[in-house]
């Protein structure tokens, strides 16, 4: 500004409007950081064992002997309807003593259900509506010998 512009309008650029500017900018960046950090720590699903190094201990073993079950697991959403594939080597259908399956978003918990699926002679299928995007079904089940076997299938829901 010229010295007559200053004059008219009676405004000086000071040392404490420099720090308020820069401590109004940094504030709100700073605000806009912590904001999205609660965000994140809140809406994370959390652990997936209690204890790792326990966990860690029997691991090879878990898998080794999931693994000599040959199974391959395949799930898909048709008209309301989850099915979950479960296969031997030869392809043909499994018959698990137990299923237990959570549906959900792989980046938050709100959305996840437990539905209970049933065995109809080919495949397991559950009534359960889901959006469209990514789901992870995070399903354990037990052989009939007792083995537990652990998978997350991904499924891909697309209308």
């Amino acid at each position: 500004m010229e010295r007559n512009e200053m004059e008219q309008t009676g405004f000086r650029l000071k040392g404490w409007h420099v720090l308020a500017g820069f401590v109004g900018a940094f504030g709100v960046i700073i605000a806009v950081n912590l904001t999205l950090a609660v965000n994140a720590v809140k809406t994370f699903p959390g652990l997936e064992v209690k204890n790792s190094y326990v966990a860690s201990q029997h691991f090879d073993d878990d898998r080794a002997a999931q693994e000599a079950l040959g199974w391959t697991v395949w799930a898909d959403a048709k008209e309301d309807m989850v099915h979950l594939a479960i296969t031997d080597r030869a392809g043909e259908p499994v018959r698990v003593k137990d299923l237990h399956a959570v549906v959900g978003r792989a980046t938050q918990v709100k959305d996840d259900v437990e539905p209970v699926f049933a065995f109809n002679g080919e495949v397991y299928e559950a009534p359960l509506h889901l959006g469209d995007g990514n789901w992870n079904i995070r399903m354990t089940a037990v052989a009939e010998d007792g083995t537990v076997f652990r998978q997350r299938v991904v499924l891909h829901v697309e209308r």
